[in-house]
């Protein structure tokens, strides 16, 4: 077993699972959406998207492309939490809170397809 792997798939896992965990729920409900899970999601999904770096086979190229999607719509998801709270003033309305989630669940998205590309990846590698 190599623990590199291991790593990797553990980080690719969990920023799926944490991105779903923060999408579930009503969608313009702020109680079911914490800011620290959001928070986790960017941490992890940075995390995972540093271990892509290096893989120089078109797999690798695919693996880091969906997490930069999932990075720039994370990111983009706390930017507009950021300035709705803190900059306009106008809190967490239903509205913001959709797109935050909408961002959110793009990213998960890309999630899921890293997480198909690392299967694809790993039945490849047994044949």
């Amino acid at each position: 077993m190599n623990p590199e792997k291991v790593v990797f798939g553990f980080f690719i896992v969990l920023a799926l699972t944490l991105n779903f965990g923060f999408f579930v729920g009503e969608i313009e409900n702020p109680d079911h959406h914490h800011v620290y899970e959001l928070f986790a999601v960017i941490v992890v999904n940075l995390i995972a998207t540093v271990l892509k770096f290096g893989d120089r086979s078109q797999m690798g190229a695919l693996l880091l492309a969906t997490s930069l999607v999932a990075i720039l719509q994370l990111i983009a998801a706390a930017v507009v939490w950021t300035f709705a709270v803190h900059v306009a003033d106008i809190g967490l309305t239903p509205v913001v809170m959709a797109s935050i989630v909408s961002l959110s669940g793009g990213a998960m998205l890309a999630n899921v397809i890293s997480v198909i590309l690392l299967i694809i990846e790993t039945v490849m590698l047994r044949r």
